[in-house]
């Protein structure tokens, strides 16, 4: 919408925007394919048209039409100079797109523009692609291509007898040699094309993009739906804040120290908050002590300020975030939500009660060196390190359940919140784990399809 205000800057912008609204075609195709003579793009066209059901937009449709005083003169001009001037083709183009299907369903231009005039009118007019694809391919290629083209006369369709040849006797003995596809009228067109294609390139960055023509047509379509089918980066500033949901011993921390690592944001636990708030002696700190010593859950109301003093710092603001530790409920949750620190990216590390288990109880603490150890996945060198190791009372399997208790309890409820959520099996190497969050903060979220 953003884009359509700055380009028609109408005068009275509200009516404006609820009719762009109403219109609800921000998503569809608008598409330009640029190549070559020979390269496959009115095949790549058809195809992408049939595929996303759009409309199909060539310099032939659009002097064909029958009920346009414009289309008329354009044929004219056609037959006598087998050219149409630039400034009554962008008219038919104008015309065309206005039509309510092409609103509704968007457009793929096939092999318009063909000079920087033309681009340059286009855009004038407001008429913005949101994917421009140039296919490629060496000279050669495109003459040899060339040379073996046939027309079917009755339904239009091209074939080769190289690559397409039909196998029905029929229709291969009405097939006819186009006009214009000799060597020499090839390399010239193809002297023609280069010239302007430097020239229309500069008219769409950020939104072109070049494919080799040089492969099975059907690699090509792939790579083209593919592309077409992407959303653009926004230009808008992206904060990610991102929250991760978890029991206890899924990995949340360590995902979290990963993503702090690799992409600069501040990794907030919630645990680690309370302890920092307790060794800095706050107000907020000494309540919490006590909470502490008395073995009381922090209440919500003194947890959300010192978790509101940390999102709300500078590096917070500019870098995003990593939340993990908190919510654990759904009435955290909706406080969460209330001040404002609502989450644009949520996920959810689902491990099996028993890999928890595993993972937590069998944890052991070296009282003399400090060093951790695991007694399946990070055994103790020598026996006389095993026989002083400790366990810490948190990781006793009577805690761990009470702790896997509480967790399953709420987790519904937070699901249902949070009904975005990435759920992610995280049962799995931790750095497979890394893989699919990254993903899933880099990737624009799936829109639900009603």
């Amino acid at each position: 919408m953003l884009e359509q205000l700055l380009i028609h800057q109408p005068e009275d912008p509200i009516p404006f925007m609820i009719q762009h609204l109403h219109r609800d075609n921000d998503n569809v195709p608008r598409i330009v394919i640029l190549g070559p003579p020979a390269s496959g793009k009115t095949t790549i066209a058809m195809w992408l048209c049939k595929h996303l059901n759009s409309n199909l937009v060539t310099l032939e449709s659009l002097i064909l039409n029958e009920f346009s005083y414009t289309a008329t003169d354009a044929r004219r001009l056609y037959l006598q100079r087998k050219a149409v001037p630039s400034a009554l083709l962008i008219q038919l183009i104008q015309e065309r797109l206005a039509k309510e299907d092409c609103v509704k369903r968007g457009w793929i231009l096939d092999g318009i523009p063909e000079t920087r005039e033309q681009a340059l009118r286009i855009q004038t007019l407001g008429i913005a692609p949101r994917h421009v694809i140039m296919l490629s391919a060496p000279d050669t290629v495109l003459i040899e291509r060339n040379l073996g083209k046939r027309i079917d006369p009755q339904t239009g369709e091209i074939y080769h007898t190289t690559f397409d040849w039909p196998p029905e006797s029929e229709i291969q003995n009405r097939l006819m040699v186009p006009e214009g596809i000799s060597e020499l009228e090839t390399a010239r067109k193809l002297l023609e094309y280069h010239r302007n294609i430097v020239r229309i390139i500069p008219s769409y960055p950020k939104i072109l993009k070049v494919i080799s023509a040089d492969q099975p047509c059907m690699d090509v379509f792939y790579q083209a739906l593919t592309y077409v089918q992407s959303n653009h980066r926004t230009n808008a500033p992206f904060t990610p804040r991102v929250l991760l949901l978890g029991p206890v011993g899924s990995g949340k921390s360590l995902q979290a120290a990963l993503l702090a690592q690799k992409y600069g944001l501040v990794n907030v636990g919630c645990g680690q908050l309370l302890k920092e708030a307790v060794a800095d002696k706050t107000t907020f700190g000494e309540h919490i002590r006590l909470c502490f010593e008395k073995g009381m859950a922090v209440p919500d109301g003194l947890l959300m300020k010192v978790l509101s003093q940390r999102l709300d710092q500078q590096d917070c603001i500019q870098r995003g975030w990593v939340l993990h530790g908190f919510p654990r409920d759904l009435d955290q949750a909706h406080l969460l939500n209330i001040l404002g620190y609502n989450p644009n990216r949520v996920f959810l590390l689902n491990v099996p009660f028993d890999s928890i288990m595993e993972r937590l109880t069998l944890r052991r603490i070296d009282p003399v060196t400090g060093e951790r150890y695991h007694l399946m996945y990070k055994p103790p060198p020598t026996m006389e390190i095993q026989a002083r190791l400790l366990q810490n009372p948190k990781d006793s399997e009577e805690q761990v359940k009470l702790k896997m208790d509480l967790f399953y309890r709420n987790s519904a409820d937070l699901e249902q919140l949070y009904e975005s959520a990435i759920t992610l099996n995280g049962d799995q190497d931790p750095y497979t784990v890394f893989e699919y969050i990254e993903s899933g903060i880099i990737n624009p979220l799936p829109k639900k399809i009603p």
